[in-house]
């Protein structure tokens, strides 16, 4: 979400969280921590506020959410084991998803180490191994078959991000079988949310 408008449309078309990307080193979509938690101001329940946040330590990760009060991290980076459960004795109540980005087989054991301390794995197609990190917002799909391998070895709920747009998001869906799909760069236009893209994504998933 880019401003409180998006935020009301997102919601109107039925969305059931709303990601809120703060500081990234590469990628669209960051928007300052002012607008952040304006916008989470405006969120009504039962939807959920994602912050998307690239840090990996957990007193700035607790500042941010503190600033931010979104109900949810999305956890974009590897975050220490440590500080993880540093997160959950600073934030409780908060909901912790960290991110997986799918670049190969080991991105299953990654999954399944960390699954038992967070409340869910979200998929990407990002690469966090590359100078400037990549950490999501690549509109690039990824291997759904070691997506569908993660899922089948955590025993948390499992969002699939990367790529996904109307005409392929209920392929993913049958392919991997996740919790819930994850969708922002396909459904942009000239930097805005395209609200006529929404409603056929949302649409998409429904049939699925």
């Amino acid at each position: 979400m880019a401003s409180v408008e998006e935020s009301r449309i997102a919601v109107a078309a039925g969305a059931d969280a709303l990601g809120l990307v703060s500081a990234m080193p590469s990628g669209p979509g960051p928007i300052d921590e002012s607008l952040i938690a304006e916008i989470v101001a405006t969120v009504p329940p039962p939807v959920a506020t994602f912050l998307l946040t690239s840090q990996q330590r957990a007193d700035g990760i607790v500042a941010q959410q503190r600033r931010c009060r979104a109900n949810t991290l999305q956890l974009v980076d590897a975050v220490p084991f440590d500080d993880l459960r540093r997160l959950r004795d600073a934030l409780p109540g908060i909901a912790l998803v960290q991110v997986i980005h799918v670049t190969g087989p080991s991105s299953i054991d990654e999954a399944v180490a960390v699954a038992p301390l967070v409340d869910a794995i979200l998929l990407d197609s990002g690469n966090p191994a590359l100078a400037v990190k990549e950490l999501g917002g690549t509109g690039r799909t990824h291997d759904w078959t070691l997506s569908a391998r993660i899922r089948e070895a955590v025993p948390v709920p499992l969002f699939l991000a990367g790529g996904l747009d109307a005409t392929n998001v209920g392929d993913a869906i049958r392919a991997v079988r996740p919790f819930g799909v994850d969708v922002c760069s396909r459904l942009r236009h000239a930097g805005q949310l395209d609200a006529a893209r929404l409603a056929a994504f949302v649409a998409a998933v429904a049939a699925a």
